[in-house]
């Protein structure tokens, strides 16, 4: 199954992740079939937090992708930030 996740990456205290559309066997930070977004919990300033492809992320949903908890909540908060 493809599911939409968050895969770490950063330093150690400084944690960056990726939004990726990968399948629900592969490691967390491992193989992954596409880069959807990335989520920055850190960023100040100008800096974008939080930055989706929103045409990716419906065609992955459309054809049968999970989201998972944390990224259905980010996604979310995008939306209505959108708005």
């Amino acid at each position: 199954m493809v599911v939409i996740r968050l895969a770490r990456g950063g330093a150690k205290k400084r944690p960056f992740f990726n939004i990726v559309a990968a399948d629900s066997r592969n490691r967390r930070d491992g193989r992954f079939i596409e880069r959807v977004g990335y989520y920055n919990p850190i960023a100040s300033g100008a800096e974008k937090s939080l930055v989706v492809n929103t045409e990716r992320l419906a065609y992955w949903e459309q054809n049968g992708a999970q989201l998972s908890p944390t990224v259905a909540r980010l996604v979310k908060q995008a939306a209505k930030a959108a708005a």
